[in-house]
């Protein structure tokens, strides 16, 4: 039975603790903050409740395997899982709108035919079974096990199954996700639908990989599922799961170094109240490779140059804005709608720049849950647009904040008219928020790990080069996202407790 330390209470890193707990081990927690949960927040006032991190879980069955391997329990005793239906709905630019029917291909692209026209749902369809293929070469190496050792080669190869296009008497394959919208849809309104999923997760379509596809077949093929009274409920079940395999928790303690001794990390050094200490462990968990890598005291963990080259600060971040409202809302209106901005173009140029766009594009969620309202005659909602993090822009600045929820509103009333009048009140949360809470440079969001583009979307692997120290979170394989935090614990605790050879989840 091994002593083992992890740094921070995020998602992977509870996952990761849940399953070494199992395993025999003794497991600490250190997290700087006071809750658990990492970007999994929910903000409250006046009996109003708001989640301010992810607002739909995908892919649940990572966290259904989880509560397997982990207790009696499975996740469904423990967190009440809805699965919303439409998925999501669409307002773009010329003010067309479509439903999305969850997880049903034949529904979507009926959808779309009705919606944008006889021929859009058939690309659409064609899209997705590409995005199949995609998903099919690229799960278990991205998702499913540690980074091989040979990342080159998921480095070099770009998995989709691009259709090939004439143009200048040359024949060409998509390689960014913009060029698969722009060659294989054609249609605006498909190729909003399609960039939206990776704005929605920092990523631009024009640098992006084509098998960014991955991100809108996920949530087609395994549905997108809300947690009765948020996805903060989530993230209890989870602490409390580990909880009841004895992890120890010590929240408001600052991790400021790790301990090293012959070559192996030996525990962590801690700031306190009352002067500094250290915990000792046979085995040390922590997230953020770079601030790992700071904590060991400059030492270099990966060799593995090429993967990831840009820092958490130069990763995009979100605005969220917390609207209580007056009024019910409609019983009969959908949980998530996504608002188009009227201009692309110029939200992806004000992206590459580092500038919050004049007319960005929202998603709204409005879930129907009386667990985030006072009572029946008020609502709660959510906006939350894509922006650059804190390293790139000043979210302190005055009025920058405001300015830019303004705008989100405005973009919001497109989808439901008098939304202005019905606002109580508002907070905004800014990367700056992200910061304080998660620790990530600049209040920065980790998209998840793609393959292709010489690696630069891949993320450190989980093992490092001091023997003795793993690393888990969106910051490292395979990625952002809950689904891929919960994996990355799985992948952590499968390195200790079966070593190297480890081959990834069965």
């Amino acid at each position: 039975m091994a002593r083992i330390a992890v740094i921070g209470a995020g998602m992977g890193a509870m996952a990761a603790a849940a399953r070494l707990a199992v395993a025999g081990h003794r497991v600490a927690v250190y997290e700087r903050t006071e809750t658990y949960g990492g970007a999994v927040r929910r903000f409250e006032r006046d009996g109003f409740g708001f989640d301010t991190g992810p607002g739909l879980l995908a892919v649940p069955a990572v966290y259904r395997d989880l509560f397997i391997k982990t207790g009696k329990e499975p996740l469904e005793a423990c967190v009440e899982l809805v699965q919303v239906d439409p998925s999501a709905r669409h307002v773009f630019a010329d003010g067309t709108e479509v439903s999305l029917p969850n997880a049903s291909r034949a529904g979507v692209v009926a959808a779309l035919d009705e919606a944008l026209g006889a021929g859009a749902g058939g690309r659409w369809g064609d899209f997705l079974i590409r995005a199949r293929e995609t998903w099919d070469r690229t799960r278990r190496p991205l998702l499913e096990e540690p980074l091989w050792p040979n990342w080159q080669v998921l480095a070099e190869r770009e998995p989709y199954p691009a259709v090939p296009h004439k143009r200048l008497l040359r024949t060409r394959r998509a390689g960014t996700l913009a060029e698969v919208g722009a060659w294989e849809l054609r249609d605006p309104r498909l190729v909003a639908l399609l960039e939206s999923h990776a704005l929605a997760y920092g990523l631009d379509p024009g640098t992006a990989p084509a098998n960014a596809a991955v991100l809108p077949y996920m949530e087609h093929a395994f549905g997108t599922w809300y947690v009765r009274g948020g996805i903060r409920e989530l993230a209890r079940a989870v602490y409390e799961r580990c909880l009841a395999r004895k992890v120890e928790f010590h929240f408001g303690v600052e991790v400021t170094g790790i301990l090293e001794k012959d070559g192996r990390a030996a525990g962590l050094e801690l700031a306190g109240s009352e002067g500094p200490s250290v915990a000792e462990a046979d085995l040390v968990v922590g997230t953020g490779p770079w601030r790992l890598g700071e904590l060991a005291h400059g030492r270099e963990l990966y060799a593995s140059e090429g993967i990831g080259p840009t820092r958490e600060g130069m990763s995009p971040g979100r605005v969220v804005v917390c609207l209580a409202l007056s009024d019910a809302g409609d019983a009969d209106a959908a949980h998530r709608t996504v608002v188009h901005t009227p201009d692309r173009q110029a939200e992806l140029e004000a992206f590459g720049r580092g500038e919050p766009a004049a007319l960005p594009t929202v998603v709204m969620d409005r879930p129907d849950d009386p667990a985030l309202r006072p009572d029946d005659a008020h609502e709660s909602m959510v906006l939350t647009a894509t922006v650059p993090s804190q390293a790139r822009y000043d979210w302190e600045a005055a009025a920058a904040a405001d300015a830019f929820a303004d705008r989100m509103v405005a973009a919001a009333e497109r989808a439901l008219p008098g939304l202005c009048e019905r606002v109580l009140w508002r907070e905004v949360r800014t990367p700056v928020h992200t910061r304080l809470e998660t620790g990530a440079e600049g209040g920065a969001v980790p998209a998840p790990a793609l393959a292709a583009a010489e690696g630069s979307f891949l993320r450190p692997s989980n093992s490092t080069s001091l023997a003795g120290l793993f690393t888990v979170g969106g910051w490292s394989h395979p990625g952002g996202g809950l689904p891929h935090a919960g994996m990355s614990g799985a992948l952590v605790a499968g390195l200790i407790v079966e070593g190297p050879e480890f081959q990834g989840s069965q």
